[in-house]
């Protein structure tokens, strides 16, 4: 490691000035730690966000399910609205990493990060949630920009983030063994607008399958997807899984999370 500053505010105010001023803030530190050994990111300041009240918790708000930034994983899988509301969010919330990534990351920090295998990129995409952030709110479809980028600013933090309360949803996931990442997730929400498909670990990051939300708005169930065609040209393709694994996967996981969500 090297030298740097730790600051760890207790008000968003003193947060924001710190982030204005160049500091890297940290809302977990689950990729942030690991990035920092290896060198790989090297800030001056870290603002440790964890000791600013407000920024974690979650609530019912109409029919919205709104969750705080800094609200650790393993808390949103607990919680009883998600649970009654969104129990694919809780699932997915559930079946991240092990339990010491469950206790310390957040959801905020996941969502700011925006790695291409990261789950809660698929839920927040495909029920169209809303970031919010100290400066404005960024639709879902607008936020998240391809490998590890987002529609976030410098120095811009999110404070919390709002779901809409979908007729069904549910997650699937693929699991890399060892760090229980995505090779292929896909989380599938039945809306009002019509169905939505998102898909995390496949490609650069998550994205939408427009193939897939026009089978499932026509009919929401596992066989209406077995026909889809599936892409792999610019798919991932690694010593786990090649570019036609992954789209085979991207079918598989689909209808089993639709399976799931139909209950």
């Amino acid at each position: 490691m090297y030298a740097f500053k730790y600051e760890r505010p207790t008000a968003l105010a003193d947060a924001q000035k710190l982030a204005q001023a160049g500091g890297q803030v940290l809302a977990g530190g689950q990729t942030m730690i690991a990035a920092m050994k290896q060198r790989l990111q090297q800030p001056d300041t870290l603002i440790d966000l964890a000791a600013i009240s407000g920024l974690a918790g979650i609530k019912k708000e109409g029919n919205n399910i709104v969750i705080g930034a800094m609200t650790r994983h393993q808390d949103v899988a607990d919680n009883a609205d998600v649970q009654k509301n969104i129990p694919g969010l809780a699932a997915l919330a559930n079946n991240i990493g092990d339990k010491q990534v469950r206790a310390m990351g957040t959801i905020g920090g996941s969502v700011a990060n925006n790695d291409p295998a990261a789950c809660y990129p698929s839920a927040v995409l495909a029920m169209g949630a809303t970031i919010h952030t100290d400066k404005r709110t960024i639709q879902a479809d607008d936020f998240f920009q391809g490998l590890y980028t987002t529609a976030l600013e410098a120095g811009e933090i999110i404070t919390a983030i709002s779901f809409p309360i979908p007729a069904k949803a549910a997650y699937a996931k693929f699991n890399q063994p060892a760090s229980r990442f995505a090779l292929v997730g896909v989380f599938v929400a039945q809306t009002a607008a019509g169905a939505r498909v998102a898909i995390t670990g496949a490609g650069n990051g998550v994205f939408r399958h427009a193939g897939l939300e026009a089978a499932l708005s026509k009919s929401f169930t596992p066989e209406a997807v077995a026909g889809v065609a599936v892409d792999s040209s610019e798919l991932n393709a690694d010593l786990h899984a090649s570019q036609a694994y992954r789209a085979h996967l991207i079918t598989v996981q689909t209808q089993r999370a639709v399976k799931q969500a139909n209950g």
